[in-house]
């Protein structure tokens, strides 16, 4: 039993020096790679002209493995989807879990400028471990205020697990938020949801370094 103990040890020291994520709810031995489906590439390389003081250190890198519990599936998939505006001005709602990520005309939904959030119900709750978000993807850019939580109340008001904030002087009034903003790419962006349990995602978002418009192309989400 010791010896098995200090192999796990092992495995989870070497994955966490290796830079990849390993959900605090689960044994190293019971994690595999999520193999993601992701679309074609829109451009290529990093523009030098886009600046953030909170920019992710790995940007331009190939994103290493995504690790997570074996017998995951997207739970997101063809689910209901709402939003704080729900007459889009491009795309409709529905569009955000139909499983098309690309990033060509047609493929994404536009909503208008300032504070937007959009919900997914999952039809039931749901141990939630990854979760990924394309915005778009045709053209460089970066998302502010970016903040996804997990709750099974549709409302939002209790119960609230949040995953990923990167608003970092509180503008969106959810509180004060520590992870990296990104530039999109055909990747999407990866978030670690640590087993949290819910029916409800819910994904904000207040503009880009493009313009003052919010824009989603797909969102998953594994789990069990």
């Amino acid at each position: 039993m010791k010896k098995t103990m200090t192999l796990i040890g092992m495995i989870v020291a070497f994955a966490l020096l290796a830079g990849v994520a390993v959900p605090r709810t689960c044994n190293a031995e019971d994690l595999t790679e999520l193999k993601l489906k992701l679309p074609k590439p829109m451009f290529v390389g990093t523009p030098k002209n886009i600046k953030s003081k909170i920019l992710d250190p790995n940007t331009g890198k190939k994103r290493k493995p995504v690790m997570a519990p074996a017998g995951l599936t997207n739970v997101a998939f063809e689910k209901e989807v709402t939003a704080s505006d729900d007459e889009p001005i491009i795309g409709e709602l529905e569009m955000l879990t139909d499983g098309d990520k690309e990033g060509a005309d047609g493929s994404f939904t536009e909503f208008g400028p300032g504070l937007q959030w959009v919900q997914v119900d999952l039809g039931e709750s749901y141990e939630l471990y990854v979760i990924v978000l394309w915005h778009y993807h045709s053209q460089a850019r970066i998302y502010h205020d970016v903040v996804v939580q997990i709750s099974d109340d549709p409302d939002f008001v209790t119960g609230v697990t949040t995953i990923y904030n990167n608003d970092q002087d509180n503008s969106a009034g959810l509180g004060v938020g520590k992870n990296w903003e990104w530039i999109e790419t055909n990747e999407g962006r990866v978030m670690d949801a640590k087993g949290a349990k819910g029916r409800y995602i819910r994904f904000y978002s207040d503009g880009s370094t493009s313009n003052d418009m919010n824009h989603y192309i797909e969102i998953e989400a594994y789990g069990r």
